[in-house]
């Protein structure tokens, strides 16, 4: 049986996570950037670290709800 990841999965994953960005954005709590400004590359990593907290805990705030109505 092959590991690779089918095209639908991959699909569904998109979708879910789609569906999540509003609340995961909400729940990662990052301001917007000031206009002609970058972040450096440390300022980056750190906020993506801060999206994928943000988003497995959304999943599990949603598997929650779904499981106990709560």
């Amino acid at each position: 049986m092959s590991d690779a990841v089918t095209p639908d999965v991959k699909q569904a994953r998109m979708t879910e996570f789609m569906k999540l960005l509003p609340l995961t954005l909400e729940l990662a709590g990052l301001g917007k950037a000031a206009p002609n400004t970058l972040y450096t590359p440390d300022q980056m990593e750190a906020r993506v670290m801060n999206l994928r907290m943000a988003y497995k805990l959304a999943r599990t705030l949603l598997k929650e709800i779904g499981e106990s109505g709560a």
